[in-house]
């Protein structure tokens, strides 16, 4: 799982936090907790297109959350963004569970409102959060009932307000002229958001980095849970007000804190994620049809919703649009493969609609 996937589930977990403070500190913690919500709360101005009518929070109906970590906010990034880690989480309470299934950003598909395919992440970039859930509920065959965002200054801002991480350190290196220097040592927002994102020099490359990332969020997640964290929770808060939003209410966060926390206690884990393929230069993920197709039913299962034995192929959603390009995974098995080598891209199944070079304009969007 990704760092901002994980830094969104720890801000989920200060919906718990709050009842707690409440119980410690009295109607100041809550009042605050309250008015933070109602300032990150936006709506998406959007409406899901795989539902007659919008899902009850309060009556305890399985829904599904898109969760989006922004690459900016911090080293001088103020544009639009992308969402460079996409997360969605179904939550049935009636079940006690939940699944979370992580989005490659470079997954090639339709984005709904734009008209052609490209890569998933640019979704955001073209148009937010709407054009986002609008792509991902089409990619994945479900509704997308809410949704969730944090910055890259969220992370930063979240280890300044827990106090910073204590981490080990086993190379020492130079991000963007911060220093990180090997051993044990306590990293503030700065060397933190630094330690994180380095990838180039780990021998290990992205594989250290994603270590990397768990760690630091394991930690902040541990503070944030941990009386220390409630007693610096207005600093917390600061830091989600700042950087965050959703459409979820504060109503709706007292909800899913009262009556769906049996749904986190079991989490099942899942990676959607395909082959590599270089298209006029710019790199792609492909998804397998079989790999898409049983995410899809497990997703429906889970909301539930009635399972499909084929792929759609576009709706009026999608102007008529062919919703993906795949290739042919037939030998693709999900025990024995895990996501690893579910195929190769040889055989694809494409709609026409041609390659993209990865240029974003975000103009008229």
């Amino acid at each position: 799982m990704r760092l901002y996937q994980k830094v969104i589930l720890g801000l989920l977990g200060l919906v718990a936090v709050s009842i707690v403070g409440v119980t410690v500190y009295g109607m100041k913690v809550y009042d605050d907790t309250n008015k933070t919500f109602n300032n990150i709360t936006q709506s998406a101005d959007r409406k899901t297109k795989k539902r007659e009518t919008a899902v009850s929070i309060e009556d305890r109906e399985p829904f599904s959350i898109l969760l989006l970590g922004i690459d900016t906010g911090a080293l001088g990034r103020t544009e639009q963004g992308r969402s460079d880690s996409m997360m969605v989480v179904t939550v049935n309470p009636a079940k006690k569970q939940s699944t979370i299934v992580s989005l490659d950003r470079d997954i090639y598909t339709q984005i709904v409102g734009y008209g052609m395919l490209d890569k998933l992440n640019h979704a955001y970039a073209f148009g937010g959060e709407a054009m986002s859930m609008d792509s991902v509920e089409n990619l994945l065959d479900i509704p997308i009932d809410h949704y969730v965002t944090i910055n890259m200054q969220g992370m930063r801002d979240l280890i300044d307000a827990v106090g910073g991480i204590e981490v080990t350190n086993k190379i020492d290196f130079t991000l963007e002229g911060v220093h990180v220097p090997k051993g044990t040592i306590t990293l503030d927002g700065k060397t933190g958001l630094a330690y994180a994102r380095m990838r180039k020099q780990d021998p290990e490359g992205d594989i250290g980095r994603q270590k990397r990332q768990r760690e630091v969020v394991t930690k902040i997640v541990k503070k944030v849970m941990s009386l220390d964290g409630v007693s610096n929770y207005q600093k917390i808060l600061k830091a989600v007000e700042k950087n965050s939003k959703t459409d979820l209410t504060w109503d709706d966060m007292m909800d899913i804190a009262t009556n769906y926390l049996p749904a986190f206690t079991t989490i099942d884990q899942e990676q959607l994620q395909g082959e590599g393929q270089m298209m006029n230069g710019v790199y792609y993920q492909l998804l397998g049809i079989n790999q898409l197709l049983e995410m899809q039913n497990k997703l429906k299962e889970q909301l539930n919703l009635p399972t499909s034995e084929t792929l759609s192929q576009g709706d009026e959603h999608t102007d008529g649009y062919t919703n993906y390009q795949l290739y042919d995974d037939t030998n693709y098995n999900s025990e024995e493969n895990s996501n690893e080598n579910p195929g190769e891209p040889s055989d694809i199944y494409d709609d026409g609609a041609g390659y993209q070079e990865d240029t974003v304009d975000y103009s008229g969007y």
